[in-house]
């Protein structure tokens, strides 16, 4: 967000050396995860971790760690919580090492089956299991079914296992043999570890072996292409006319690699879904995208998120999602575009009668922005289910276009406002909408707004009556005591639809006034964090 807006710089200021806020907790899990999951000397030696099994591991080490630090922090009541920092980087870093030596988890039925998956006659799957390298004699073995006369596979998913040059070799005359009849292939996450060199002959190896295989289902993701990556399976993309599902997440798909990929592929005529998620993209490399996304007339469901795109990409791309009449689900969160291009984006939102669901939270969007999109949604988009604008320095003057969107649906299932500025106006503007609801509501997360008694009051009224309701998010607030007890009252039948309220702080203030050694004491908690690293120690 940007960094000269008051709102972000109240939040900057409300937060303390110790203990973290809500936000620095997922940053750590998230970094966590991603060093879970990173190929290292440890991942040759113990395997490597599936997204899902890190994304696990990474939330209990963090609630191990913080639980240490906090008790270290507690007999140090004065301190300013430095220490604390440093218990709890410490002891995340022993944790990880811990869960990497371990490895991967396998469950004894899925030992038995550690070969080969067959959820179905036509699909070929070898992805469960540990995930580890495979080799020439394992991929004659594990790849043997694809050999048989007359099998009926259409669909081959080789994610989780990581191929080198021999396996590869195995592989291709298996896969030429079979490619005609091949739909859906999904070669996710299949080079983990190599190096790059082997890992863009392996990809060329696989791409040449399918060639010309009509395919409406593509999943490249989890290989960190880059544009040689891209121009690696040069030979599989440019023979594919009739793709209705492209993934490239995770992917390092820079400006090059995206024009790479507007590049290769020859038709888009009849894409459904295009899922960019968690790239370097950046302007340029949007702009390449939305030259794909103008000439996918079918497209239903796009998502271009954690990007790095800011204001010209972002115009660009709602620019071109013009031509997506038929869109469904649009994802874009976790990008820099502010205010223009959320104005811009309001005006295509009104052609996308179909939509169900959109993600755009923390996207600098701030009142004006907001509220032109929310202006535009309520007059379109009948069957909307999910509505997520959270981290977006939305202020109570935003909220009465918010809560007008929303007493217009009636088929709502999910609302995400955390973490914005709506306060206590804001809430009550909300929560009367909410008691408009038509009774589909299901989850609604307020978090981080700095509301308290009056606004929670109303939120917790409000939701409770509706028949089916899940979960009322209102942690990390300013809630008073009193405030509290009266919300747990509300709730009372039915604790489980309250989420926890273990962040809430009674005595919140606003910080506007203060100086700016909280601001520090922030920077130098995400300075502590944000490189933290595996101790190797002893083997």
């Amino acid at each position: 967000m940007e960094s000269g807006t008051a709102p972000s710089k109240h939040r900057m200021l409300s937060v303390k050396l110790w203990p973290p806020s809500h936000s620095t907790r997922l940053m750590l899990v998230e970094r966590m995860t991603k060093n879970l999951t990173t190929p290292s000397i440890f991942s040759r030696k113990y395997g490597l971790l599936s997204t899902e099994e890190a994304e696990k591991d990474a939330k209990k080490i963090e609630e191990s760690a913080f639980a240490v630090a906090d008790q270290h922090y507690k007999k140090e009541p004065d301190g300013d919580g430095s220490s604390a920092v440093q218990v709890y980087a410490k002891e995340s870093s022993r944790l990880m090492l811990e869960v990497i030596k371990r490895g991967p988890t396998v469950k004894d039925e899925e030992v038995a089956a550690d070969k080969i998956n067959v959820l179905h006659e036509n699909v070929f799957d070898i992805s469960g299991g540990r995930r580890a390298f495979i080799d020439a004699e394992e991929a004659e073995d594990i790849l043997k079914p694809l050999r048989e006369p007359g099998n009926s596979y259409t669909k081959i998913c080789f994610s989780n296992r990581s191929f080198g040059l021999d396996a590869a070799n195995v592989a291709a005359p298996i896969l030429s043999s079979i490619k005609q009849q091949l739909t859906e292939v999904d070669l996710s996450d299949f080079v983990a570890g190599r190096p790059e060199s082997e890992a863009l002959e392996v990809m060329n190896i696989f791409s040449s072996a399918l060639e010309g295989c009509q395919l409406r289902y593509l999943n490249l993701s989890n290989n960190a292409l880059g544009e040689k990556g891209v121009r690696a399976f040069e030979a599989l993309l440019k023979s594919q006319n009739c793709l209705e599902e492209l993934y490239l997440m995770n992917d390092g798909i820079s400006e090059e690699a995206a024009r790479a990929v507007s590049e290769l592929i020859p038709s888009t005529e009849k894409l459904k879904i295009l899922q960019f998620h968690n790239n370097m993209t950046g302007d340029e490399g949007a702009i390449a995208i939305s030259e794909i996304v103008k000439r996918s007339h079918a497209l239903e469901d796009f998502r271009c998120s954690s990007t790095r795109v800011g204001a010209d990409g972002g115009v660009a791309l709602a620019e071109a999602l013009k031509t997506c009449t038929h869109l469904k689900k649009l994802d874009l969160r976790d990008n820099m575009f502010g205010v223009e291009v959320g104005v811009a984006l309001s005006k295509a939102l009104s052609l996308f009668s179909d939509l169900t669901q959109i993600y755009l939270s923390y996207l600098n969007l701030e009142d004006e922005g907001a509220e032109a999109l929310a202006n535009v949604l309520k007059e379109s988009a009948p069957s909307l289910e999910v509505l997520d604008m959270a981290g977006n320095d939305i202020t109570a003057k935003g909220a009465a276009s918010l809560a007008a969107c929303i007493a217009s649906k009636q088929f709502l299932t999910k609302i995400n406002f955390s973490e914005n500025e709506l306060k206590d106006e804001g809430a009550i503007l909300i929560g009367k909408a909410l008691g408009e609801s038509h009774g589909r509501l299901n989850e609604v997360d307020m978090s981080t707004n700095a509301i308290r008694r009056a606004g929670a009051r109303l939120l917790a009224q409000a939701v409770v009556k509706i028949p089916g309701f899940k979960l009322l998010n209102i942690n990390g607030n300013f809630i008073s005591d009193e405030g509290i007890d009266e919300v747990k009252e509300f709730f009372k039948s039915s604790p489980d639809m309250l989420g926890p309220l273990d962040e809430n702080d009674p005595e919140g203030e606003d910080y506007d006034d203060e100086d700016e050694e909280n601001a520090e004491d922030e920077n130098e908690l995400d300075s502590k964090l944000k490189d933290l690293k595996i101790e190797q120690g002893e083997e």
